[in-house]
């Protein structure tokens, strides 16, 4: 029997390869897009990690598009009250023009992406378990080279954020206490054993076994408010995925509770035929910047009880099929996109906020900062009752043509920035006309609702005239705009992957 070929779009290029590999050993594309994601999070230093969360939509020729959410939850479980409120402190730090977020042992929310992994891997996957996390093995026992975006990142947070935890110090900073550049090569030889363990015995040792305890071990030790409770009572949940008809394709994306798949559906629901052959016309891009505020506006990210999120985002979802816009008036992450020429789908988003400061000892493993992401956790790191799922603007998600069964799988990172940032590259592609690469390399813009309301643009779109908001330009191809990941298959043309020049992704297909 002939083994897949894949289309892979991820982070970097050894990621990349790890999915074509695992096709070649023959897994399907779910097992490749596990494998990529495997690798992003020992070589995406900063970004992601293993005890990341993160969602997993996929669609396997002949079965329902679902969605895994392997999101952060609040831990607690178990703990008097007075030992929540501790082990916490802000930073600020210059990147991204300023950000304020909160680090230490006690921003660490419960990791759901690894149980999100397995569970994918267990329902749709072909390839043992142990060759798909062989990969990653492979890239922390024998090195990588640090990429740009790490890179960048850790100029501006390699002290204050990931400079205070011992462990951690180690691994950024070289003898001389300089921190590491892109291009320099990582080593880190205690992650190999972790992700030996986790080839092993499977995601479990996270939660329930060897890994746990040292995990525990030291947040006991350090004010953390994460328990033995948390993860061994964490679940990745199926939801059947949110489906968007239009123009001969069925889009499939992320449901609530997480918003980010909402407000993709809202948005290309009210987008309907727009753009109509190529680009955005003058009134397209006033009815884009029209959506985008109206969406955005209901401001769902900011609520956070998890049946709110579901009630308000149906009433959101309820209001967009209609049309009428008027009714609708009042943290860093990592991406992987894959499909097979089997009509296999695979789109896979995770984050670890902007990272907490902790490695746990003994692992190799940087801990996420997921309660101290402020723009999604309102009420501060420790407000919400333990066991409650995080809010998320990610929006993994596959597509499948009615015609011929060709398929998608697209996703992007960029917090508030990923909805928008997929919802204008498929309207680009499925509505308007475009070639995948022309329609992901296109010029965006972001309507950012906060205090104030304000269109951001890269400035070779020609936003100026089609709104009476405030705009803020920015230059072509910006890195803000997020870095929309693309794999496609069609029967007569095949498969081909599509990097965003906006990241310093990579795509790799299979040799015919």
């Amino acid at each position: 029997m002939a083994r897949p070929r894949v289309a892979v779009a991820a982070p970097n290029a050894a990621a990349a390869e790890a999915g074509v590999r695992l096709a070649a050993e023959g897994g399907n594309a779910v097992d490749a897009a596990i494998a990529a994601t495997f690798v992003t999070m020992v070589n995406e230093i900063g970004v992601v990690s293993p005890a990341s969360g993160g969602f997993v939509t996929l669609q396997v020729a002949g079965g329902d598009a679902v969605t895994i959410d392997g999101w952060v939850e609040m831990p607690g479980r178990g703990l008097p009250t007075d030992k929540f409120g501790r082990g916490v402190w802000d930073v600020t730090t210059e990147y991204g023009g300023g950000t304020t977020t909160t680090v230490g042992h006690g921003s660490v929310a419960t990791p759901g992406g690894m149980k999100a992994l397995a569970l994918a891997h267990q329902r749709s996957g072909q390839a043992p378990w142990s060759e798909v996390v062989q990969p990653a093995i492979e890239v922390a026992r024998q090195g990588f080279a640090l990429s740009r975006t790490s890179g960048y990142y850790l100029g501006y947070t390699h002290e204050i954020i990931f400079g205070w935890h011992q462990p951690s110090h180690q691994v950024v900073h070289d003898d001389d206490g300089v921190v590491i550049k892109a291009g320099s090569i990582v080593v880190i030889p205690e992650l190999a054993e972790a992700l030996e363990l986790i080839a092993k015995d499977g995601a479990e040792t996270l939660y329930t076994g060897e890994l746990a305890e040292l995990l525990i071990r030291d947040m006991a030790d350090n004010d953390g408010i994460l328990t033995a409770q948390d993860l061994a009572a964490y679940e990745a949940v199926v939801r059947p995925a949110l489906i968007v008809q239009q123009n001969g394709w069925k889009l499939a994306t992320n449901p609530p509770p997480a918003v980010g798949g909402v407000a993709v559906a809202a948005m290309l629901s009210l987008l309907d035929g727009v753009p109509g052959q190529g680009s955005w016309n003058p009134a397209e891009l006033e009815r884009l910047v029209e959506v985008q505020h109206a969406v955005f506006g209901r401001r769902l990210a900011e609520l956070d009880e998890e049946d709110v999120r579901k009630l308000e985002g149906q009433k959101l979802l309820d209001l967009a099929s209609g049309g009428d816009l008027r009714a609708l008036s009042s943290p860093s992450t990592a991406t992987v996109s894959v499909v097979d020429d089997e009509g296999d789908a695979c789109a896979i988003t995770v984050s670890s906020g902007y990272g907490s400061g902790v490695m746990t000892p003994g692992t190799g493993i940087w801990l996420n900062n997921a309660l101290g992401e402020q723009e999604l956790v309102h009420g501060g790191p420790h407000s919400l009752a333990p066991g409650t799922r995080l809010t998320s603007n990610m929006a993994p998600s596959v597509a499948r043509r009615d015609s011929d069964g060709a398929v998608l799988a697209i996703s992007s990172p960029g917090s508030d920035r990923i909805p928008t940032a997929i919802a204008q590259v498929y309207a680009l592609y499925t509505h308007g006309g475009l070639s995948l690469e022309e329609a992901v390399e296109h010029p965006r813009l972001h309507v950012r609702v906060r205090e104030d309301v304000v269109v951001d643009y890269e400035d070779d779109l020609a936003v100026l005239g089609s709104t009476n908001l405030p705009t803020r330009p920015m230059p072509p191809h910006s890195m803000y705009f997020g870095g929309v990941a693309a794999a496609f298959w069609d029967p007569a043309d095949g498969l081909l992957a599509v990097g965003d020049p906006r990241r310093t992704g990579a795509v790799a297909v299979s040799a015919t």
